[in-house]
């Protein structure tokens, strides 16, 4: 089955004719005399424009211009539905691509809002590494808190290391204590924990 784009350029090129020559005698520009000969839908010039120009070009090529623009109509609406099925079964276009990368965007940084909202707003968390067993008047509270925390040990502040860690020596000045510790947010939100120690003897 012969294609126009063959056809087109088989006889240009048996004529000795260059396309910038063709385009000055016809006024048809290059870009669409090129166009029609590698098959390049997406550079053809808009109908009726483009069926007119398909005929000329042949026309002077000595063809039968009616006859070319049948058969190139024919191949024209062939590649352009082979085409269509083709980005339809892929589904993939620069700009679905584009769209599923912004929106994958927007929602990690949705996420990240999220989980800032739910660290500014709840209270912060609080672990303690309690002494099982007392057996001196002087006991360390070590534990674990949010790093952006204010942490408090019966009222005395404490120093709260970068990765959320903080140690502090009590002094049991009867045999029964309370200790109190107390983890606060730069919201205000606290996490309070307590714990009563009797000194054995």
């Amino acid at each position: 089955m012969t294609k126009v784009t063959t056809l087109l350029k088989t006889v240009r090129e048996e004529k000795g004719y260059e396309l910038s020559e063709i385009s000055k005698k016809i006024k048809i520009p290059v870009k669409y005399l090129a166009a029609f000969e590698d098959g390049n839908i997406h550079h053809y010039p808009h109908e009726p424009y483009c069926s007119l120009s398909v005929k000329e070009y042949a026309d002077f090529l000595g063809l039968d211009g009616q006859e070319i623009l049948k058969i190139f109509r024919r191949d024209y609406v062939q590649k352009t539905e082979v085409d269509n099925v083709i980005s339809k079964s892929n589904g993939i276009t620069p700009k679905v691509t584009f769209t599923v990368l912004v929106v994958f965007i927007i929602g990690l940084f949705t996420i990240y809002l999220g989980n800032e909202y739910l660290k500014y707003t709840q209270p912060p968390q609080l672990t303690i590494d309690w002494p099982s067993l007392v057996t001196t008047d002087v006991i360390e509270i070590t534990g674990k808190t949010n790093p952006d925390a204010t942490v408090r040990i019966n009222q005395d502040l404490v120093i709260v290391n970068s990765d959320g860690t903080f140690s502090k020596k009590i002094s049991l000045k009867t045999d029964t204590t309370k200790v109190v510790v107390e983890s606060q947010s730069l919201s205000g939100k606290s996490t309070i924990q307590e714990k009563t120690f009797t000194l054995s003897k």
